[in-house]
This record gives C-alpha cells, sequence and structure tokens, in this order.
C-alpha cells in the first residue's frame, strides 16, 4: 500500500461511506516526485473535496509521508486526457453562464409530440439545500451533468417535503438545458409501466 493510499485508507474510515463513494472514490491520483495529483471528473467535485476534505487531505499527508509531504493538486480531468490545471485552493470556473438552469432560460426538446412532464420552476437554483438532502442534491447534479454514466439508476428516499420530486425535475431541466436534443421524460412508475408494456394490464391487452 502506497502513502497516498494509506492517507485515503484512514479518510474513508473518518466520514460516512456513502460521502466517500460520493466525492472521494471519483478521484483518479497520480503520484510525482513532491506532488500529488487528483484528477475530478468535473468541477463540481473539484469545488466540493477542495472545500470539505483538502485540509484534511493535507494533514492525513504530512502525518503518512516520512520525509515532507508532497503538494495536493486538484485538477479536472482523467488518466486518459489532459488535465485542465486548476491548482488547488483556487476556485474552478465555471461550467456554465451564471442563470442559464433558471426556470425562464430552461429550453424544451427538440422532439416534437413528446411532453416531458417537467416543472420549469423545479430547478437546482430554486432547489432549497440542507443537511438532509445535501448528498441527494450533489448526486443529482452529478447525474445532470453526466448522463447515463453515473449513479444508474439513482434511488432517492426521504420524508415528505425534503425535495425529492423537485430534485428529479431538477435533473431533467439541467440535462434539456445543456442538451435541447435530449429526450426527457419525467413520469410517475405506474405511466412508465404502461407506456413500456411492462405492467400486468398492458400485458394483458
Amino acid at each position: 500500500m502506497s502513502n497516498w493510499q494509506r492517507c485515503l485508507h484512514t479518510l474513508e474510515t473518518e466520514i460516512p461511506v456513502q460521502q466517500y463513494n460520493t466525492w472521494i472514490r471519483p478521484l483518479q491520483s497520480v503520484e510525482e516526485d513532491g506532488l500529488v495529483r487528483l484528477l475530478a471528473p468535473n468541477a463540481f467535485v473539484l469545488d466540493w473535496v477542495q472545500k470539505n476534505y483538502l485540509t484534511r487531505l493535507t494533514e492525513l499527508s504530512s502525518q503518512v509521508w516520512d520525509e515532507s509531504a508532497p503538494e495536493i493538486r486538484l485538477e479536472i480531468g482523467s488518466v486518459d486526457q489532459a488535465p485542465q490545471n486548476q491548482p488547488a485552493g483556487s476556485s474552478p470556473e465555471p461550467t456554465a453562464k451564471p442563470g442559464n438552469n433558471s426556470p425562464a432560460s430552461i429550453r424544451t426538446p427538440a422532439s416534437a409530440g413528446i411532453s416531458s412532464n417537467l416543472n420549469p420552476n423545479f430547478t437546482f437554483d430554486t432547489f432549497v439545500e440542507g443537511k438532509s438532502n445535501q448528498l441527494a442534491r450533489a448526486a443529482s447534479v452529478q447525474i445532470a451533468e453526466n448522463p447515463g454514466t453515473v449513479y444508474n439508476p439513482l434511488f432517492i428516499y426521504g420524508g415528505v417535503g425534503l425535495g425529492k420530486t423537485h430534485l428529479m425535475h431538477a435533473v431533467g431541466n439541467l440535462i434539456i438545458n445543456k442538451n435541447p436534443e435530449a429526450k426527457v421524460v419525467y413520469l410517475h412508475s405506474e405511466g412508465f409501466c404502461c407506456r413500456n408494456g411492462t405492467s400486468p394490464a398492458a400485458q394483458q391487452d
């Protein structure tokens, strides 16, 4: 086990498994002389790790390394592509223009004859975030930014009024806003089964 893996192992024992899997596990590390580059899949993950875990990771590296601890640098990218330099301690560039997820700017799908059933007022900008739904919002943002690649499928469970429906609409609205050609439909489970012919009633017809 390398020194960096020891740091991650210690951090894994200190934070909830959901947080570790959401924010730390997606990071790819590249160890160089006096430097550990952490490659985040997008600016949102980079910003979250920088604000919430970078200080602790720096402390752990100081404890683990026998000699001087390496610099930890956060960047956007992957080992398969050239990263976009994003030094730790600075804010990442916004991935979209301000207000592009506001209700007035939500665009509808280009596919004619398909109703998304999305409420344009339910966006991430209008979502009220709290401790009870913070993780769900973060996962939903990642899904909207990388549809079909992360947390697929995603199950959201919680009490009444905590924002489950709002988040589902927000995911769809952001996907459409980023790609107007995308086909996004909001359906209840019964409607989904009937639409796809998988319900008992549909199979009897």
